[in-house]
């Protein structure tokens, strides 16, 4: 057995013993099939079964375990898998992205994030046909106190409809196509090579928007503190592409989308604190239906059974 078996099987051994330690039944080591192999399945104490991926490093402990698996998973992926990969980067990160702030450019902010906060509604729409999720009817209740709170907590007045809100309208359409598409393709492929499908590809796309319309020159006209709020800009979409393709892949899409609603109390309570100084009374009933109706959506979300067998072929 050669250096990196040898610092792999202590891994493998070290994890097991975390795992018993846990109170994790072993199963099964090294279990190999012709599309691939799984170091340890074991047996959670409250019987639920558990794949586990051991990654031991010794040459930069400051390296994360899931960093180190993207480049091996990206190497196995097979040409279909490119193609959905492809395919978010079209759907979720590029054609909804120009749509969305064409239409931003048009209207007022308000009228946007009212028609973009109603993202769950058709994730609802179209994961009831399309991957068969139930929705109680408490949650029924719950998708209705998210809308109420919603335009309490916006001001939203009714709105002569315009262009810019068909824009927009599209775009978020796009994204609950892709959080469908998502959460299909996550069943094979990771939900970091994922993510990084849906920025790398989308990027490649939006750039090429940029050179057909002539407008790619805009790129080499920004000064050093443009980059810089450019560059937090990034770091900051792939920490929440990241974890929104994390939770899609554990968690009911009709769930994890309806979350979304909170980005708009959380960005007005900064502002609150941290600008104007002031809570308006309209916002706070807006903000404590939104949080009631999350808790409600999480309390009573479906329970998935998981019944996995093991077959030999």
């Amino acid at each position: 057995m050669n250096q990196k078996s040898q610092t792999g099987q202590l891994g493998e051994d070290i994890a097991c013993e975390y795992l018993v330690d846990k109170k994790y039944k072993i199963i099964e080591r090294n279990y190999r099939q012709k599309w691939g192999e799984l170091d340890i399945i074991a047996k959670a104490p409250d019987k639920i079964l558990v794949f586990v991926e051991v990654k031991t490093l010794v040459q930069n402990p400051n390296i994360r375990p899931e960093e180190n698996l993207t480049n091996s998973k990206l190497k196995k992926l097979k040409k279909a898998d490119w193609q959905k990969l492809i395919l978010i980067g079209m759907v979720g990160g590029s054609i909804p992205f120009l749509l969305f702030f064409k239409g931003l450019s048009m209207t007022s902010p308000v009228g946007a994030s009212f028609i973009h906060k109603t993202l769950f509604i058709w994730v609802a729409l179209l994961a009831l046909p399309i991957l068969k999720e139930k929705l109680t009817k408490v949650q029924l209740v719950a998708f209705a106190m998210l809308i109420f709170g919603n335009i309490a907590f916006l001001g939203v007045n009714f709105f002569s409809w315009e262009y810019a809100h068909t824009l927009i309208l599209i775009a978020t359409v796009f994204w609950a196509i892709e959080s469908i598409i998502a959460k299909i393709i996550l069943k094979n492929i990771d939900s970091i090579v994922v993510a990084w499908g849906r920025m790398f590809f989308g990027s490649i796309i939006l750039l090429g928007f940029l050179l057909f319309t002539g407008n790619a020159s805009g790129l080499f006209e920004f000064s050093a503190s443009n980059f810089g709020w450019l560059f937090l800009a990034s770091i900051l979409l792939t920490g929440y592409v990241i974890t929104w393709y994390s939770a899609l892949k554990r968690l009911p899409v009709t769930v994890v989308s309806s979350f979304l609603v909170l980005a708009s109390p959380i960005t007005t309570m900064l502002n609150s604190i941290f600008v104007t100084h002031t809570f308006p009374s309209q916002q706070i009933l807006g903000v404590g239906f939104i949080i009631s109706a999350l808790l409600l959506v999480w309390q009573f979300k479906p329970e998935k059974k998981y019944e996995l067998e093991l077959q030999k072929a």
